[in-house]
């Protein structure tokens, strides 16, 4: 009897500690679960943001605006140049008006030069000798027709001889009848055309002759001389 009540005793104090053990694994099961829940569902969060302050306000940058498309302009109607009121002189401010050294034609002469004056250089000098217009006219033919072998002012090349020691009176062509006949016949041994098969009249030979003769005689200087005005 002793030894059954005693393990009756040890079989209830044994069921008793492995409920408790139960009821304790449930409760943290149970507690657990509720912690998982009121993790997983919160409430949302319904406190309002705070308010910008003005300064972050003013700080903020603006979203730039668009310019707005300006109309394209129309074109100024064009008035008629009837209508036009036509300018005066008078009307013109004097600042306006160019100078008078402006107003001039171009190539005019300064003011207080000779307008009148020749042109003059190393080239252009002034005539040194007064001659008839028959001599004048002779210079001019020889310019034309014979300085081109014979040389300016008559004194010769390598292809011509010197006429103005031709013509002296020891010379070859020492009389004017050599003269004309040499130069109308011309000497094609020497080459020397024939001027008056080339067209050169006679009159023309002569004043030739007058101007290249008075060379010779020393009594016209180099250059180009003057025409002696009638009296």
């Amino acid at each position: 009897m002793r030894e059954a009540a005693k393990n009756a005793v040890i079989l209830t104090l044994f069921l008793a500690a492995c409920g408790g053990e139960r009821r304790t694994d449930t409760a943290a099961a149970g507690t657990s679960d509720t912690s998982a829940a009121s993790d997983t569902v919160r409430p949302a969060d319904t406190t309002p943001a705070p308010a910008p302050s003005p300064a972050e306000t003013a700080a903020a940058p603006k979203p730039a605006s668009k310019p707005a498309a300006k109309p394209a302009p129309k074109p100024a109607a064009k008035k008629p140049a009837a209508q036009a009121p036509a300018a005066s002189a008078e009307s013109t401010p004097p600042a306006a008006q160019p100078p008078a050294a402006q107003q001039s034609a171009p190539g005019a002469a300064a003011p207080g030069t000779d307008q009148g004056a020749p042109l003059r250089d190393a080239y252009h000098q002034a005539p040194r000798d007064t001659v008839s217009q028959l001599v004048y006219d002779g210079w001019k033919q020889y310019n034309l027709n014979c300085a081109r072998c014979h040389g300016e002012d008559v004194l010769g090349t390598t292809i011509a001889p010197h006429l103005i020691l031709s013509l002296k009176p020891d010379g070859p062509i020492n009389t004017k009848e050599l003269f004309v006949q040499t130069v109308c016949a011309g000497r094609p041994a020497k080459g020397m055309p024939s001027w008056c098969a080339l067209g050169l009249e006679m009159d023309k030979i002569n004043e030739i002759y007058e101007y290249v003769h008075g060379r010779s005689a020393g009594k016209i200087a180099p250059g180009r001389p003057a025409v002696k005005q009638a009296g």
